[in-house]
């Protein structure tokens, strides 16, 4: 896979770059600072989430979130990092997708009945994402987060 292009199809290149990200989380309205960028030759993004207000218990939220692209299948892999949960590269905290349409829905599996959807949906005419993100238990999915990326 080193040094092969992107397939066409991909939205990496529309992701880099500095946003804004405002909505809900956890029912709570919510301002972050977010960087999407190339790693390693733009085989790979990061981003970097960082809330401008601290929560409740006084630490400001931070992630850091890899992802990469299969060349050849086309599928998305993203492995997530924040500061509520400390672990080994739990293999919990990476998501699998696939692009549909100008969209990339992220599962990650926690258990054999509960996991976690995370899907980023691209609007051309304005150049900006909707984050999606669901709890879902035994099937049912409960909304955690509605949000939107603008750039800066």
């Amino acid at each position: 896979m080193f040094g092969q292009a992107l397939h066409p199809d991909s939205l990496f290149p529309r992701l880099i770059g500095h946003w804004v990200l405002r909505g809900t989380i956890a029912r709570q309205q919510t301002v972050h600072d977010v960087t999407f960028e190339w790693l390693l030759g733009r085989e790979y993004v990061q981003m970097h989430d960082v809330s401008r207000k601290p929560a409740l218990n006084g630490r400001t939220y931070e992630a850091v979130v890899l992802f990469g692209r299969d060349p050849q299948t086309g599928a998305y892999a993203c492995m997530w990092l924040d500061n509520t949960a400390a672990a080994a590269f739990d293999p919990q905290g990476i998501g699998r997708g696939s692009v549909a349409g100008d969209s990339v829905p992220f599962l990650f599996h926690y258990t054999a009945t509960d996991s976690f959807h995370t899907t980023f949906v691209y609007d051309r005419a304005t150049d900006s994402w909707q984050w999606h993100m669901d709890n879902d238990s035994s099937g049912v999915r409960r909304p955690f987060a509605r949000v939107t990326l603008t750039r800066r």
